[in-house]
């Protein structure tokens, strides 16, 4: 098709010099055909996973432990995702069996989290760093950083094979089953699987947000706006003080609920900036936000540190990594998560999770965020279960998904994609993928039953 196309578009050009453009021609953009070449080929993993995140993280360990060989390829430079690369700091709907509480058992040996609750806490993001670092270390998770998934091709339905690029080049990967753990459903979107985005046809997608880290030198002077503070659940009444204190100092942040949160002593997450309306695959605008977020960022920093008194040594450690994307492709699965299963608290006899977390919307627009910067999507929400049907991609055999790009409604999308439950739905599709790639199946051949008591026999579901 793409060869066709450029000698039309070579021929078109030859015609219009000799005698004009046909009226009827409508303007096209100009394309580049690649030349075809070879790239190596690598064919030492049962299980490929696709992003270092929270999901991504729980696939890649629990397959290891389950006696798969995974490769685990990563964008940034650090395991973590949103956790690590996007300064999150703060975890929610985290009350679950398995990783979930290694994860946080691990943070309290190192004294690494301040706001400590059963499902929610605050955490220091160097120290998440090395213990993700050391679980796919202990697992045998082969990691490869700076690395993006390219291409994906089948062989007839099922996905056989991924390419990459990164400083090394291209390069083409092999696996028994693979897992989608990108966030945006990039794997799933380049093997050609249907998928939405947004609350319909104009995207209305949820903002995007940088945070950042602040050093102040008494974070005490200004425990009144820091959310959580001590452990009590001060959440609105603090943002509620923060945001009179960035008024005062002039400045009006494009997110209507600013927030800080205690990471560690004097070391705070700031979290003040929304931009509006992206989709995360839209590089250019992707990049504009950025640009634009970090320097509110540092605007409303400076708007504070002009008030002087406990606000006088406000000073930006770093801005994020990455930009934090909440709305991403949901990839089409064969059970679609809705609005009516979180109204009736539907359970499954396949639930890989259950969702405590409601829902969470933020605004889509600026003019909106002035009145209510957070709904709930007029739901009454109870606790629900997320089916493994959810991760199986519906349009190609041999992938799953974990995390935000499940299968799922926008108001479903809008509980279940923090963190806590990523990690299971990362297990999950896991023990899913080392079963079938071992066993010579296909992922929806996978009994639940039959990955879930692997689970239990190795540790992380009791």
């Amino acid at each position: 098709m793409y060869r066709r196309r450029f000698i039309g578009d070579i021929l078109g050009g030859l015609t219009a010099g000799a005698g004009g453009a046909r009226a009827s021609d409508a303007p096209r953009d100009p394309i580049f055909q690649e030349p075809a070449r070879e790239i190596p080929l690598r064919d030492d993993a049962d299980v490929i996973v696709c992003g270092g995140g929270p999901a991504g993280i729980a696939a890649a360990v629990t397959a290891a432990r389950c006696g798969a060989r995974v490769r685990l390829f990563e964008l940034q430079g650090c395991l973590g995702g949103v956790w690590t690369a996007g300064l999150l700091t703060y975890i929610f709907d985290f009350d679950k069996p398995g990783i979930t509480r290694e994860i946080a058992r691990r943070l309290d040996e190192r004294a690494a989290r301040t706001v400590v609750r059963p499902d929610q806490f605050v955490y220091a993001t160097e120290d998440m760093r090395l213990i993700l670092d050391e679980m796919c270390a202990a697992a045998n998770v082969q990691c490869l950083l700076h690395t993006r998934v390219a291409a994906a091709y089948r062989d007839g339905s099922r996905l056989g094979t991924i390419i990459t690029e990164s400083k090394a080049g291209r390069e083409a990967w092999r696996a028994r089953a693979f897992v989608d753990a990108t966030g945006d459903g990039d794997l799933g979107a380049l093997a050609a699987c249907g998928w939405d985005i947004g609350q319909g046809s104009d995207c209305s997608c949820q903002p995007m947000t940088l945070n950042a880290l602040v050093t102040v030198s008494d974070a005490e002077a200004i425990k009144d706006c820091i959310s959580f503070k001590g452990g009590a659940p001060v959440h609105i009444p603090a943002v509620t003080n923060f945001m009179a204190e960035i008024q005062r100092a002039g400045a009006e942040p494009s997110y209507g609920h600013p927030t800080l949160f205690q990471a560690r002593g004097n070391l705070l997450t700031f979290m003040v900036n929304h931009e509006y309306g992206i989709k995360p695959f839209e590089n250019d605008k992707v990049t504009a936000a950025t640009v634009r977020a970090r320097a509110e960022v540092h605007r409303i920093a400076a708007a504070l540190r002009s008030l002087g008194g406990r606000w006088s040594d406000l000073q930006v450690v770093a801005t994020a990594e990455q930009i934090g994307v909440r709305d991403g492709r949901r990839i089409h699965g064969r059970y679609t998560v809705s609005r009516d299963d979180l109204a009736a608290g539907t359970r499954h006899p396949d639930a890989v999770a259950r969702v405590t977390f409601n829902v969470d919307i933020h605004a889509p627009t600026r003019e909106q965020n002035k009145s209510e910067p957070i709904s709930h999507g007029d739901l009454k929400m109870k606790p629900y279960d997320i089916p493994l049907r959810a991760l199986i991609a519906r349009d190609v055999d041999g992938l799953l998904t974990a995390g935000r790009c499940i299968s799922g409604d926008f108001i479903s999308h809008a509980s279940y994609r923090v963190t806590g439950n990523a990690v299971a739905m990362g297990e999950a599709a896991g023990a899913v993928a080392a079963i079938a790639s071992r066993t010579g199946r296909l992922p929806h051949e996978v009994a639940w039953d039959e990955a879930h008591a692997k689970l239990r026999q190795i540790g992380q579901r009791t």
